[in-house]
């Protein structure tokens, strides 16, 4: 959780209001990255992947590199960053066909 708190603190206020996660044993320490980050932390109903569409299809789109269920110690962070950077740059019918990180560009300069 501390990467996520280090991360989310270097976005403007502005793009946040809340995160919704899922039920794993990883999400845990939410109290804590709340208290330190002021992000409220909601959760899926179990059995609700509906709930959290954009993330399911993420998990989808993450297969295409990676089989499920495959243990990312075995990539480098340099693996992991290409497939990042690939998966930032693909467009999104759900984003008008933009990509990823032409919202994110877009959104942080609209905060000013």
């Amino acid at each position: 959780v501390n990467a996520l708190i280090k991360n989310a603190r270097k976005l403007p206020q502005e793009l946040y209001k809340s995160l919704t996660w899922d039920r794993g044993k990883e999400m845990a320490a939410h109290k804590r990255f709340t208290m330190a980050t002021d992000i409220q932390v909601f959760f899926c109903d179990p059995q609700s992947p509906w709930q959290r569409g954009s993330n399911e299809n993420t998990n989808g789109l993450l297969r295409q590199y990676m089989p499920k269920g495959v243990d990312i110690s075995g990539y480098s962070q340099l693996q992991l960053n290409a497939i990042a950077r690939q998966l930032n740059q693909r467009p999104r019918k759900t984003l008008g066909f933009k990509t990823p990180a032409e919202m994110f560009s877009e959104t942080v300069a609209s905060t000013g």
